[in-house]
């Protein structure tokens, strides 16, 4: 081949190719929308036999589609007008990557945490992959759980009054060691 010609098969590769990230880009959207309809087995029905659910933040990791099911299930109910808004598609071969902007009111216990009724805003960053059949492998999710902890009201900055009360109540050894290191170090 020669400059830049295509052959027959370069072009059914091409297209190919185009045909499965269209199809990947459709189960995405897919999966986004029944997350905003609050469909737990429309979601469930996104992913393939691999299922994979990996909250990073937390270090906690979802095998199987039971797994999965538990994740969803907690999240939906402590959360139950959870929306999901796109801002930005990243699109490779072997992954997309979504920024979104989550939001909703914490109405349900959410990892030992009873309900607040605060409202939650907030960025995360979804990476999915995906299976031969082009059905979700995995969605693996990066936020700042600081910035949700605080919404809640349970995580207080350090350098603000309550914050330092937090601190001297939930961690007497801890600042007896910075004080000593700040006296004697």
């Amino acid at each position: 081949m020669f400059g830049g010609e295509r052959t027959s098969e370069d072009s059914m590769e091409t297209s190919s190719s185009t045909g499965r990230t269209a199809a990947r880009i459709a189960i995405v959207e897919q999966h986004v929308r029944l997350e905003n309809a609050h469909d737990l087995e429309g979601v469930l029905e996104t992913f393939g036999e691999s299922a994979r659910y990996d909250d990073e933040p937390w270090n906690e990791q979802f095998e199987g589609r039971d797994g999965v099911r538990a994740f969803y299930t907690e999240l939906m109910r402590a959360v139950p007008d959870l929306e999901i808004e796109i801002r930005r598609r990243y699109i490779t071969d072997e992954v997309i990557v979504l920024e979104v902007m989550i939001r909703g009111t914490h109405l349900g216990a959410w990892r030992g945490l009873p309900a607040t009724g605060r409202r939650i805003e907030f960025p995360l960053c979804g990476l999915y992959t995906f299976d031969g059949n082009d059905r979700l492998a995995g969605e693996k999710i990066y936020y700042d759980r600081g910035t949700v902890l605080r919404q809640l009201g349970v995580f207080h900055e350090p350098r603000s009054v309550l914050g330092q009360i937090t601190i001297a109540a939930t961690h007497p050894v801890t600042i007896a060691r910075a004080l000593a290191r700040r006296v004697f170090g």
